[in-house]
């Protein structure tokens, strides 16, 4: 992306689009519909999640990269993993350079013993987990189920689906031998509603909120809350992924949104921290609607 296109949609989306459409009403209001926060710029060691220990899988993009920021700015200790380690390398300097306490490693969700480690080593080098974010997922190419190649269906249960479960498998027993933690799962819009070009990854997601919710009902007993988040679309590697190959603009797609912008990010950050957070202690079992109205 050259400079030039990235100033044009970082002006978009901080409002430089929407105001044109609503100047006075985004003027005369209090909250930040339209105009959403940014990111901290530094890290505060005595945040509010000072002493707690994040994992997230997915880390080093979109975002995964941006929910491992925000807990790093409010103090946490942050263990980041996907499969592209130069990526992770440079997101982890990037947090580092910030002030924030982050590591990575090199993990495929779709291997059981890869997921395994990478819990156990935070166990091993932190001597608990108090938070996990299981955020990795890939998207697809749309198409019609009769369409989908078998090998995509396939990836995308592993990797959506399976690389959830493994999470919530061997971060759960933790969990309960050090007396409670709080697990967050990356759903989606598409696990509500059945997109007629997008089956394989609605199936994966609709398993991610059935997974949330089998979790929760038995796992509360033991002080760990497990919920999940739904965005709709954030401004993310994969999403612009997505809208090339569909051929059309974040500019010509988000007057179609309830919120007629392109969420970012950090909001779904802050989101993922407030469900992990002590604040969300009677919250077990919930998918986050994230899509700004989307689905109301």
């Amino acid at each position: 992306m050259s400079d030039q296109e990235f100033n044009s949609r970082r002006a978009f989306l901080t409002g430089g689009g929407i105001v044109l459409a609503g100047a006075a009403m985004a003027g005369a209001a209090a909250a930040n519909t339209l105009n959403p926060a940014e990111p901290a710029t530094t890290a505060n060691s005595e945040g509010r999640f000072q002493g707690k220990v994040v994992a997230i899988t997915g880390g080093n993009s979109g975002i995964g990269k941006a929910t491992a920021d925000a807990f790093a700015m409010e103090g946490a200790k942050v263990y980041i993993t996907a499969r592209r380690d130069a990526l992770g390398k440079q997101v982890e300097a990037e947090i580092r350079a910030k002030g924030g306490d982050v590591t990575w490693m090199v993990t495929d969700v779709r291997d059981p013993a890869q997921v395994e480690r990478f819990i156990a080593t935070i166990v091993s080098e932190a001597g608990r987990l108090d938070v996990l974010f299981n955020n990795a997922g890939i998207f697809m190419t749309p198409a019609l189920i009769e369409d989908i190649p078998v090998e995509e269906f396939q990836d995308h249960m592993a990797t959506n689906v399976e690389g959830v479960f493994y999470g919530m498998k061997y971060a759960i027993p933790q969990m309960k031998a050090q007396g409670g933690g709080a697990i967050i799962n990356m759903a989606s819009v598409a696990g509500h509603r059945g997109f007629g070009f997008t089956g394989h990854y609605s199936a994966s997601k609709h398993a991610v909120r059935g997974l949330t919710k089998a979790g929760a009902n038995v796992s509360a007993k033991d002080n760990i809350r497990i919920n999940s988040i739904s965005p709709l679309a954030v401004d993310t590697p994969m999403l612009q992924e997505s809208f090339d190959y569909q051929g059309v603009t974040y500019e010509g797609m988000a007057p179609n949104f309830v919120t007629p912008r392109i969420m970012t990010p950090h909001e779904m950050a802050v989101g993922v921290m407030f469900l992990a957070s002590d604040e969300a202690s009677s919250i077990n079992g919930t998918d986050l609607d994230a899509t700004g109205g989307q689905l109301a």
